[in-house]
């Protein structure tokens, strides 16, 4: 049984240690939901670990410098993973096979503000899909669309034409910034793969972006709990390495289901997902 709270204050008495999303439970991209940054601080005034993960296609320093203007300071929290930052160290390392074969020539797919990801790596950014070895997809850019995946199949097809491996740096398929819809690298990807395209997930629901996070904790999964938006990724990606869920419901499928329990317990029950608990929002 899913329990339906309406904060999350009494549910955090039960764990030592959380995996927090980012966008649709702390904040929107823009500004910090009511009641997240007091929540953070009771959790870390109460002594508990709280680490943040978010499938943000950026370094880990330049999401704390956004969380920092929204007024988000870096003691709220006990540390942090990106799934840029997660690719910057595989890119950089090329321990796994799969990216040690990617070669150096990189076409990036996505918004100027994201290439902080290949910063101060040995790699030659094209300008062409063509000059390239494989594809960085960071999602959706305002030059060509922020909601419209056919607006990029020209260039999903010359990736494809030239054969290049993608790295998908953001599994989300879509994000609420400011309340409007915006594509993420996800949407983007799943058309690739359509196209007959390769491509590499980095990111939840992944079970190996949480190896970090674990350690990070530093405690016994049954102690742990994970808290976001997305059936898709956060709640999915805590299934996958065996620790509790709160589905936080005022984010990404908020416009869908509202308030109903009923259409809440049966999405959740189409996905074959089971967190412990709901609430409306991240607040105490």
């Amino acid at each position: 049984m899913i329990q339906h709270l309406q904060t999350f204050g009494p549910l955090a008495g039960r764990y030592d240690g959380f995996i927090l999303d980012l966008w649709g439970v702390i904040h929107d991209g823009i500004r910090p939901y009511p009641g997240a940054i007091d929540c953070l601080r009771h959790l870390r005034d109460a002594g508990k670990r709280s680490v943040l993960l978010s499938n943000a296609p950026r370094r880990v320093h330049v999401a704390q410098r956004s969380m920092r203007t929204m007024g988000i300071p870096d003691a709220l929290y006990s540390g942090m993973l990106t799934s840029g930052e997660a690719t910057h160290i595989m890119l950089r390392d090329r321990t796994d096979p799969w990216f040690a074969r990617l070669g150096e020539r990189v076409f990036h797919l996505g918004p100027e503000r994201d290439r902080n990801v290949i910063d101060d790596l040995p790699l030659e950014r094209v300008a062409s899909p063509a000059e390239a070895s494989f594809v960085l997809n960071t999602g959706a850019d305002a030059a060509h669309s922020l909601t419209e995946v056919a607006a990029y199949e020209g260039l999903l097809q010359a990736c494809r034409a030239a054969a290049l491996p993608m790295i998908c740096a953001n599994p989300d398929l879509v994000v609420i910034r400011g309340g409007v819809p915006e594509l993420c690298a996800g949407a983007l990807t799943r058309r690739y793969e359509e196209l007959g395209g390769l491509a590499r997930w980095i990111g939840k629901p992944d079970p190996t972006i949480y190896t970090p996070v674990l350690e990070m904790l530093d405690l016994p999964r049954d102690r742990v709990l994970a808290v976001g938006d997305a059936l898709r990724t956060d709640v999915a990606g805590a299934a996958a390495i065996g620790v509790d869920a709160c589905w936080v419901l005022g984010g990404i499928h908020a416009a869908e289901l509202g308030h109903d329990t009923a259409r809440i317990e049966a999405a959740a029950a189409a996905a074959a997902l089971h967190p412990v608990a709901t609430v409306p929002a991240f607040t105490w």
